[in-house]
């Protein structure tokens, strides 16, 4: 890669709501990502959990991409020493609404950067709290008949209608949606120079994976 040519973001992820945002956030990328799950991590410690899964992720399309900067994230909720993912039917995903129900749980998300050939891989991650009122059944009955549950931590997801099931939070609202804006872009900031940063920032919209 010559020095006017702006490294590939490749996002190790099939999260459009991922995709959304750092389309959000003006950076360039393309989707490269394979079926990782989650049992892969097997960590009971949520903060090690998402970071061992977002490098799990990552690596595991190192060996088809040439160059660039790869991406890869996890986000759990996190209620009384369980890790919470993604439900696996419906009956999983009213039973982790019902839990959640007039609660306060954590939202952690991690993300590994790595940059191809060069450099150790960086991880960071990031903590939401996120407080829901108490939910009549037929609000989680509801909800869950729209599929909207099925593939999201928890069972929900805050930027759709279950946004409505939530009383406050306290922490990175994006951390909530599957990925802390503010903090991923800080992790660019200590591996790429300010010149490389600026264009990449500037450079416009997201590609289509």
């Amino acid at each position: 890669m010559n020095q006017n040519q702006l490294p590939t973001i490749v996002l190790a992820s099939r999260s459009p709501r991922r995709a959304a945002l750092l389309r959000q956030m003006g950076i360039p990328f393309r989707i490269v990502s394979d079926d990782i799950p989650e049992e892969s991590a097997g960590r009971a410690d949520p903060v090690e959990h998402v970071i061992e899964l977002s490098r799990i992720k990552a690596k595991a399309v190192l060996d088809r991409v040439e160059e660039g900067i790869i991406v890869g994230a996890d986000t759990v909720v996190y209620l009384d020493g369980e890790i919470l993912g993604k439900p696996k039917d419906a009956d999983e995903a009213r039973a982790m609404l019902t839990k959640l129900s007039g609660r306060t749980h954590a939202v952690f998300t991690g993300f590994t950067i790595i940059q191809v050939n060069d450099g150790d891989p960086f991880s960071d991650v990031e903590k939401t709290s996120v407080t829901f009122r108490h939910l009549e059944s037929w609000e989680i009955d509801d909800y869950v008949q729209t599929g909207g549950p099925m593939d999201k931590a928890g069972g929900y997801g805050i930027q759709d209608r279950s946004g409505l099931f939530v009383d406050r939070i306290d922490g990175c609202f994006y951390n909530v949606v599957g990925f802390p804006l503010t903090k991923f872009y800080q992790g660019l900031k200590r591996i790429l120079d300010v010149d490389t940063l600026r264009r990449i920032i500037n450079s416009g919209g997201g590609i289509p994976g």
